[in-house]
This record gives C-alpha cells, sequence and structure tokens, in this order.
C-alpha cells in the first residue's frame, strides 16, 4: 500500500518512511503544498500523512482540496502538526475531513495502528519500535 508523506522537515520525514517501509508501506514524500497535491492526484495514496504548515500554501488548504477532489476525496488523511495547539488542530483538521491528528514529535507505533486501523489490512506484523 502506497503511503504519501507530505512534510516539509525533511528529516522527520525520512525517519518516518524509513519506519513505514520497514512494516511493509510503500511510501512517496513531498515537500511543499503544491507537490503534495500533484503527487496525491498523479499517484492515488491509500493513505496521505499531511503535515499542516509547508512551503506553497497550508496544510488546511491541502487538505480541503484534498477532500473536495472527486479523485482523492475517499483517500485518509492523519493530519501532523507541530505548531499549533492539540486541540484546536484535531477539530479543525476533522472537521475538513481527517480522519485522524497527531501532535509533533508524532507517535510512530500510534500512526502505525492508525493507517492499520484506516487501511483495514495490516501490510506488516511488525510493529514500529
Amino acid at each position: 500500500m502506497k503511503i504519501l508523506i507530505a512534510d516539509d522537515d525533511r528529516v522527520l520525514s525520512q525517519l518516518l518512511s524509513s519506519r513505514l517501509r520497514a512494516v511493509g508501506f510503500e511510501v512517496m514524500v513531498a515537500f511543499d503544498a503544491m507537490q503534495s497535491l500533484m503527487v496525491a492526484m498523479r499517484n492515488a495514496p491509500s493513505a496521505i500523512i499531511l503535515d499542516l504548515n509547508m512551503p506553497g500554501g497550508a496544510g488546511l488548504e491541502v487538505l480541503k482540496k484534498l477532500k473536495s477532489s472527486n479523485k482523492t476525496s475517499s483517500i485518509p488523511v492523519i493530519v501532523l502538526s507541530g505548531s499549533i495547539d492539540p486541540d484546536v488542530g484535531s477539530t479543525t483538521a476533522k472537521d475538513l475531513g481527517a480522519e485522524e491528528f497527531f501532535a509533533k514529535p508524532p507517535d510512530f507505533e500510534g500512526i502505525h495502528q492508525t493507517l492499520n486501523r484506516l487501511l483495514s489490512k495490516t501490510p506488516s506484523t511488525v510493529g514500529i519500535d
């Protein structure tokens, strides 16, 4: 299953990518809002992990566009953010269609479990430690 990580933090993206690959996911990475939308439209990932603060546009705008497009509206989105109040971010993101919200630094095990739940299929029995 393909997962799109849309986050301008290259270190975090690399770490999350390697952990998700280790448990059987195929990972694509985009580092800004416009690239995130293009990759999602072109590749139809199984799920998207989306940062709220990226160059080229706010993550909430990306989320709105993803959820308003027939091509991407059914793709589950997990939102990550380190710069806003988690309670406010969670409510806003979920109101716009995100399935889950994680504050940074991310809980890798929680993200893995959420992806498995959202995708209803475990790509691997290996956990993220």
